[in-house]
């Protein structure tokens, strides 16, 4: 397939969350998902443990279960005090305001819609931190999200290169032990990191974010 003229800078200041944008009619060749997860495969891990596992959902039934679970988990969400309508209501200036409107519009259309994605795809990891406490719960979490969590990045850069729309979520696992009974996924040793839609994009010209300036967010020699 054709790759996006984009130079590596390019496609890292316009991979974006999409949504709204999603293509849910075109049909999406499997080949592509997994052409993006060898690019995946190249990521680090902890240790070089290489733990991941990537479950890739086009059956349509279990694609509406999952959706199911999403919408049930977004109405809880929706009135948490770190969601993006919460946000919204925190907005301090009228650009804040009208951006976070924005984002609350498409994940709200996304809630409605996960299922009708071509596929879904939950990225994975082995072992499980639930259990961890103590002064080694930080470490432990860090290194076992910090070991799918650039894997699935890359992912997502190499569907933007392909025309392929992604939104990284984790909405779902709110009911992790049931998407993994759903899936077959061994719930005991296997930890869900997030889930994804992947489906054509409609165009495929992504224009930069409006985001903080570096300013506000930047510490040097402490905070």
């Amino acid at each position: 397939m054709t790759l996006l003229d984009l130079s590596a800078e390019e496609l890292l200041l316009t991979t974006r969350a999409v949504r709204k944008r999603l293509d849910f009619e075109k049909p999406l060749d499997p080949s592509l998902i997994h052409e993006c997860l060898e690019v995946a495969l190249q990521a680090p891990s902890g240790s070089n443990a290489q733990g991941w596992h990537f479950v890739v959902v086009t059956d349509s039934k279990k694609r509406k279960a999952i959706g199911d679970l999403y919408a049930k988990g977004f109405a809880l969400y929706r009135e948490m005090n770190e969601s993006a309508h919460a946000l919204r209501d925190k907005a301090s200036d009228e650009l804040d305001t009208q951006q976070m409107e924005r984002v609350v519009d498409s994940a709200e259309y996304l809630a409605s819609n996960l299922h009708r994605a071509p596929a879904l795809v939950i990225p994975c990891v082995e072992g499980r931190t639930d259990e961890v406490t103590g002064r080694a719960s930080t470490m432990a979490n860090a290194s076992q999200f910090g070991s799918v969590l650039p894997a699935f990045w890359s992912f997502m850069l190499a569907a933007r290169l392909r025309g392929l729309g992604t939104a990284w979520t984790t909405i779902h696992l709110m009911f992790e032990k049931q998407v993994a009974e759903l899936l077959d996924i061994p719930f005991d040793r296997i930890t869900q990191a997030g889930l994804s839609p992947v489906a054509y994009t409609k165009g495929t010209d992504f224009k930069l974010a409006r985001r903080k300036p570096l300013a506000s967010v930047l510490h040097e020699n402490g905070w």
